[in-house]
C-alpha cells in the first residue's frame, strides 16, 4: 500500500505518534508498504481563503503557493491516509484542520445527494482511499471527549476507522513504561488486523481504546505535578 501519515502533533516527541508508529509496525508486518510521514507543523500551510479559485480551474490544486499542493498530490495517490493527532478542544489541532479544509480542490462545486446528505462531486476516486484517524487525549475518559470529532470524521472521510485513546501523556513517561508498552502492543495488533481487510473487530477496537490506568490513578498523578 501507499500510506500517507498526516502527523498533526505540534511536538517533536509526540504521544499520539507513539500509537501511530505501533499501528504502522503492525501494518508493515506482512506487507511491503510505502509510508510517507508529513509533520504538518513543519509545513507552510495557510488557512483556506474561501476564494473557490480551485473550483473555477478544477485542476486539483490550490491557488495559494505553499506546501498544501504537495500534500494534495500525496493525498490523492494514497491507498491509506492516517490522520494522527492530539485532541485539541474536542477536535483537530488548527494546523491540521487547515490541511483538511484545503482538500476542497479535490472536489468540484457540483453537488449530489448520497444516503440522505449532500456531497460535492469528487474529482478523484475517494472510494479507493481508506482513512484511519488515530487521536489521543490527556483526559482519563473516552466519553464526552471524542463524540464531536467522531461525527466530523464520519462526515469528512469514507472507508473510515477511528481509534481514540485516552491518557496518552502516559506514553512518554518512563514510570508508565509497562502500561505504555501494553498499549503499543494493542495498537500493533490493531495495525496487523487492519492490514488484512481494512477493518477492526469490536474486541480489538475496544482493547486499543481502553484506559491504561484507572481514572483515580490518573487524576492522582496529574494533580500531583
Amino acid at each position: 500500500m501507499n500510506i500517507l501519515v498526516l502527523n498533526g502533533s505540534p511536538k517533536k516527541v509526540s504521544d499520539t505518534m507513539v500509537l501511530t508508529n505501533a499501528f504502522l509496525k503492525g501494518l508493515n508486518q506482512n506487507q511491503n508498504n510505502t509510508v510517507n510521514i508529513v509533520n504538518v507543523i513543519e509545513k507552510n500551510i495557510k488557512p483556506c481563503r474561501g476564494c473557490f479559485a480551485c473550483w473555477n480551474t478544477c485542476n486539483g490544486k490550490c491557488i495559494q503557493n505553499d506546501d498544501q499542493n504537495q500534500i494534495l498530490e500525496l493525498y490523492k495517490n494514497a491507498d491509506l491516509i492516517i490522520w494522527s493527532f492530539p485532541l485539541y478542544c474536542y477536535g483537530f489541532p488548527s494546523h491540521l484542520k487547515a490541511v483538511l479544509d484545503r482538500t476542497i480542490p479535490l472536489v468540484s462545486r457540483k453537488m449530489k445527494e448520497v444516503d440522505g446528505h449532500t456531497e460535492h462531486i469528487p474529482l478523484v476516486d475517494f472510494s479507493k482511499i481508506h482513512s484511519v484517524v488515530i487521536a489521543g487525549c490527556g483526559f482519563p475518559n473516552f466519553e464526552h471527549n471524542f463524540e464531536g470529532l467522531e461525527l466530523q470524521c464520519k462526515n469528512a472521510f469514507g472507508n473510515l476507522i477511528t481509534i481514540f485513546v485516552p491518557e496518552t501523556p502516559l506514553l512518554n513517561i518512563l514510570e508508565a513504561k509497562p502500561v505504555a508498552d501494553l498499549k503499543k502492543a494493542q495498537m500493533e495488533k490493531a495495525g496487523l488486523e487492519y492490514s488484512k481487510n481494512f477493518t477492526l473487530s469490536e474486541e480489538t477496537l475496544k482493547e486499543a481504546q481502553s484506559l491504561m490506568i484507572s481514572k483515580e490513578e490518573y487524576y492522582n498523578h496529574a494533580n500531583s505535578i
